[in-house]
């Protein structure tokens, strides 16, 4: 989609430079994602709370699904597979929770500590089409290893 990461990078980064709780990491990261780009109409986090289960977390939107199983959806999905999701249709996504019913898009990456282990996915939602590329899903996971894989 052509999105210019760096500058949010950037703020993220300095902003979260001495901070280990992760939860402060997780309000400011969707913050500046969701007022850093036009499109992204839902930021937020799904974290890792109990074996195989996703809770809300910080987010700017709507209000988001409260629990969603890693067994349903594409949050579901980028927990189990520890792998980012790119969906440009949300309706072809076969399970798909619609916790908003203007989503049309969406992307979702998983979010590991310093030791290696899933803590959250970060998921993004557009009320747009096809928002998201793999442009964005490298960008993401630059972020995501730079503000929560460090030792």
């Amino acid at each position: 989609m052509g999105r210019d990461y760096r500058e949010v990078a950037q703020r993220i980064e300095a902003a979260a430079e001495g901070e280990t709780d992760a939860i402060a990491l997780m309000a400011t990261v969707a913050c500046e994602l969701y007022h850093g780009f036009e499109g992204f109409d839902w930021v937020g986090f799904y974290r890792v709370t109990a074996p195989e289960m996703l809770k809300i977390g910080p987010y700017q939107g709507g209000h988001g699904c409260l629990v969603i199983p890693f067994a349903r959806g594409v949050c579901g999905a980028a927990a189990r597979e520890a792998r980012t999701q790119v969906v440009p249709d949300v309706d072809a996504f076969p399970g798909h929770i619609a916790c908003a019913s203007s989503t049309r898009s969406e992307i979702v990456v998983p979010v590991f500590d310093a030791a290696g282990g899933l803590i959250a996915v970060l998921d993004i939602d557009s009320d747009a089409p096809a928002a998201f590329d793999e442009d964005d899903a490298r960008a993401l996971e630059s972020l995501m290893a730079a503000v929560f894989s460090r030792p």
